[in-house]
Formats: structure tokens, C-alpha cells, sequence
């Protein structure tokens, strides 16, 4: 890990200051104390990225939750009681990861986790549109279409310079230019560049900004436009804001409810995010899904322990990870420590950080996720492609991140349910010499019940004599549905005075009397033909 740390180390800047804001929002927007969201993106950062086989992924509270945890806290009757439920998901989480369930993560189809890395650039770019002019009504790191404030994401972007705060919108153009500048042409210019990263520079200068305008009617921005980090008096202040699971909730079913739930949504955000992240690496790692969920498990028991929001690999945080030049988990565990250290040591400069310029970090970020060529080589894929991962990145900007993806997935799954109706079998019209059809049809190579509607459409569709060659020689797997409309064929065929020579590794059989018995099976079983 130490081998990258030039590497590591400027990409964890980058990091912080895409997680801080965002650690602070989710925990607004949950109805959580805001420390709590602190805590989570600490544990996510150090515990979870030192646990975790991911180099580039990077773990917090996760926006996907916040509805979750917000009902769950009113649900349970305190916080202290919802910790519980966040404890008790971690082991769940654990047992998962026991039971190999991370294999899960690979069975979505590219097209949805494109979608998905799309849909959430998109979200990203609409939602800190606003607070990039100083629009700050919404909490940082929400991701849901319909907002807490009342608005929408698009009614919000319409209603922006109604609330306009005119020195939030000069530091962020100011920090958008530095960012812009440092990208496009100072990083070419030495390695100096590459050390000290652009959100740095853009980050001091929002502090710099907002110190100089502070007299200033014009330009001065108001505490309720830069982050809000608490500031304890004293050590005891300091120690107080951690909250610890009372746990005689423990007997309450509606706990284990909860936990389940929180168990079983982290876990799949987790998943999708792994799916995303190894697609986004240029070093093409594969991260162990199975490793990741006890990772997460661990991160999330320990954040409850100590008073923070469940914990998921963020896409957000891990994109601005490979985007800045992360190579190992270094980068997920130094910015876990930036957040310690700093809101020990320096909440107080924290609090004179503009949102704006996080929002301008952020929609270099959103940018990168939803370049425009991607959308023109996604379209040029194909139909089979591109309806999964527009339906995807559309469910996402008009509902959230997993009715998005389920969306994507739902129609992912019938384009694969049409794609096996007709690609099941190869019909071939060999000849029609002496007033008989010759016939050969050939199955694929793994047939199963979805093939069931093709197969049976073609077989009833055979005319009367006719001479019918089944060709099951390439086939390594025929599930006994097929196995069954095979044999009522046979009892239709004599009545049509079709002829049926069935091809096979076995053998070669004229009118057999009973398929089911040629391929040996038993009632209610499958056959492997390999």
C-alpha cells in the first residue's frame, strides 16, 4: 500500500472534501445528530478500508438510507434504540458475508451498473447546481427526486435565483475555475501540480473568500451557507457527542425489522458499488465481494456502537477516489483520518468552508460519471443495451438510487426473457422433395423453462407430414419442462403423421415412444446432456 502513496495521499484530499459535506447532509437529512454522520465516514474510511479487499473503494453513510433511518429513529423512539437495529445489521451482515451471499453483486447486467455510475453523475450535477449558487435548503449528500425542503430536484434548480447568494456564486465560480485550470493545463506542468490537487487550492481560497467578504453586505455569506462541523467546548463536550445502543430495545421485533432492512439495503448498495467501482478502476482490480460484506458488517457494528449511521461503499466518494489518482486502500484510510484529525483539531476553519465550493468539487465529479459520450456509445450498443441503461439512469433522476436500478434491472431481465425466446433453438428447412417437409431443428446449448413458449410455438406450428430431424447433440443442459413438451409432441406427431429422428450423444432414434424415458429421467428433474 506504501508503494502508492504519492498516489494515495493527494487522492485522499480530494476525498475528504467530497466526504465531509456529504457525512454532514446524510446525517441531516436522517434526523440523525450530525456527528453521527461524521463517525460512519470515519469508520468507513479506517476501519472498513483497512478490512476491505478493494483498493479504490471508499465507505461511509450513504444517501440510499436516509429515509430508512430517518422513519426507523421516529419508528423506534430515540436514536439510542435505532443504534441497536445498526448493530444488529452489521452481524447480519457478517452472516452474509459467511454464507458467500456477495456473490449476488455479479449477477447484474453491465448495462444497469453504466446506468447507475450515469444516473448518479446526473443526480450529482442537478443537486449541487443549487447550492453551488448558494441555494442550501436541501441537506448536502441527498439523492432522492422529491425533496425535504418541498421542492423537486428541477423545481429546486428553477427556484435558484430566487435565493440567490451572490458571494456563495463568486466563490464557486472562482473555485470551478481553479479546479477547471488545475485539470486542464497546470497538472501538465510539473509534478508540483500533482502533489498539491486543485480542491485543495479551491478549498483555502473559499476560506480565504469568506474571511476577506465578511464586512461586506454584498458578498458576505451567512453561517447557513458554509459547513457545519460541531465545535466542542472541551474534551467532556467533545466525548459527549458520541450516543451508545440502549440495548434492552433488543427485544422489540420491530428492532430486527429494521436491522434486516438496514442489513440487506447496505448490503446491496454495497454490492452495486463494488460492481461500479472495479468497472471505473483503470487497474481493472476485482474486489472479493464476500471479504466486502464482512468488511461492511464490521464498519457497521462499530459505528453503532459508538453512535454513528449505517455504513455502505459510496460510488460518490469512491469515483472521486480513482478520479484524483487513488491506486490502494491507503487513499480510504487517510481520509478516514483527515476527518478524525480535523474535527478534533480544526472543526472551527472547517466552518469557514463555503458549500459552494464543495458543490463545485462535486460537479467536476458528476461530470465525469456522466460524460455525453457515454450515452452515445451506450446507444450505439444496441437495443439490448441502451433500453436497460436509459431506464436506469431515468428511475434514478426521477425516483432514487435503488427503485433506479431495480427499474433497470426489471427490464434487463425481460430483455434477457426475449433474447432466450428467440435464440432457444435454430430451425432449418432442409428440403420439401416428395410432397413431405424436411425439417431439422437444433437446440441451443443450455435450454431451460424460458425457452418453453419458443420451442413450443415452433413445434406446434409444424405441418402435417412432416419429416422432423431434433438435433440435441450440442445441447449440455435440457430442463425436464422442455423434456415434457417434447413428449406431448410425440403423442400429437402420430396423429399429424409427423416423423420424428431424434439426434443425440446417445444415439440416434426414429420415433421414440417416450422422450422421457430416452434421456433416463426421473419426474420433476433435470438433465445435464454433458
Amino acid at each position: 500500500m506504501f508503494k502508492t502513496l504519492k498516489n494515495d495521499l493527494p487522492a485522499s484530499v480530494v476525498v475528504f472534501f467530497v466526504a465531509l459535506p456529504l457525512c454532514l447532509g446524510i446525517a441531516l437529512a436522517s434526523g440523525a445528530p450530525l456527528f453521527s454522520g461524521l463517525i460512519a465516514g470515519i469508520i468507513g474510511g479506517t476501519i472498513v478500508g483497512a478490512l476491505s479487499g478493494s483498493k479504490i473503494g471508499v465507505s461511509g453513510p450513504a444517501a440510499g438510507l436516509a429515509a430508512i433511518v430517518l422513519t426507523a429513529i421516529g419508528t423506534l423512539g430515540g436514536y439510542e434504540n435505532f443504534l441497536v437495529a445498526v448493530v444488529l445489521g452489521g452481524v447480519i451482515q457478517l452472516i452474509f458475508g459467511f454464507l458467500k451471499a456477495g456473490i449476488i453483486g455479479y449477477y447484474f447486467p453491465s448495462s444497469v451498473i453504466k446506468g447507475m455510475l450515469t444516473g448518479i453523475g446526473i443526480i450529482i450535477i442537478l443537486k449541487q447546481i443549487p447550492h453551488f449558487f448558494g441555494y442550501d435548503a436541501e441537506p448536502e449528500g441527498a439523492d432522492s427526486f422529491l425533496e425535504t425542503s418541498g421542492e423537486n430536484t428541477f423545481s429546486a434548480i428553477l427556484h435558484i435565483f430566487d435565493n440567490l447568494i451572490i458571494g456563495s456564486m463568486i466563490v464557486g465560480f472562482i473555485a470551478l475555475g481553479i479546479l477547471l485550470l488545475w485539470s486542464n493545463v497546470l497538472v501538465k506542468k510539473g509534478k508540483f501540480f500533482e502533489i498539491i490537487q486543485g480542491p485543495l487550492v479551491a478549498v483555502v481560497v473559499g476560506i480565504v473568500f469568506y474571511i476577506v467578504t465578511q464586512s461586506n453586505e454584498s458578498l458576505a455569506i451567512a453561517k447557513s451557507h458554509l459547513v457545519s462541523v460541531p465545535v466542542p467546548d472541551s474534551l467532556d463536550s467533545f466525548i459527549g457527542q458520541f450516543s451508545f445502543p440502549n440495548f434492552a430495545a433488543i427485544t422489540n421485533p420491530e428492532v430486527w425489522v429494521i436491522a434486516f432492512t438496514i442489513a440487506l439495503v447496505a448490503s446491496l448498495e454495497t454490492l452495486l458499488c463494488v460492481e461500479a467501482t472495479d468497472k471505473l478502476d483503470p487497474d481493472k482490480n476485482v474486489t472479493p465481494t464476500n471479504r466486502e460484506l464482512l468488511a461492511q458488517g464490521t464498519g457497521n457494528i462499530l459505528s453503532g456502537l459508538v453512535g454513528g449511521l449505517p455504513i455502505t461503499q459510496v460510488i460518490v466518494r469512491s469515483s472521486a477516489n480513482i478520479q484524483s489518482g487513488g491506486k490502494s486502500k491507503m487513499s480510504a484510510i487517510i481520509h478516514g483520518l483527515l476527518l478524525l484529525i480535523s474535527v478534533i483539531l480544526i472543526p472551527s476553519l472547517l466552518n469557514k468552508i463555503p458549500l459552494s465550493v464543495l458543490a463545485a468539487i462535486l460537479l467536476i465529479v458528476g461530470y465525469k460519471l456522466a460524460k455525453p459520450a457515454l450515452f452515445v456509445k451506450m446507444y450505439k450498443l444496441g437495443w439490448k443495451q441502451s433500453v436497460p441503461y436509459f431506464v436506469t439512469v431515468v428511475g434514478i433522476v426521477f425516483t432514487d438510487l435503488l427503485v433506479g436500478i431495480g427499474l433497470g434491472l426489471a427490464v434487463g431481465i425481460v430483455v434477457i426473457l426475449l433474447k432466450s425466446y428467440q435464440n432457444s433453438h435454430f430451425l432449418h428447412i432442409e428440403d420439401n422433395s416428395n410432397g413431405k417437409h424436411k425439417i431439422k431443428m437444433s437446440l441451443a446449448e443450455e435450454v431451460t423453462f424460458f425457452n418453453k413458449g419458443a420451442i413450443l410455438k415452433e413445434l406446434d406450428s409444424l405441418p402435417r407430414d412432416t419429416y422432423l430431424e431434433f438435433d440435441v447433440t450440442k445441447t449440455r443442459y435440457l430442463d425436464y419442462d422442455i423434456i415434457e413438451i417434447l413428449e406431448d409432441f410425440a403423442f400429437k406427431a402420430k396423429e399429424r403423421n409427423i416423423d420424428i429422428k431424434l439426434i443425440s450423444k446417445r444415439g440416434i432414434v426414429e420415433n421414440p415412444p417416450s422422450f422421457i424415458e430416452f434421456f433416463q429421467l426421473r419426474p420433476k428433474s433435470n438433465i445435464s446432456l454433458s
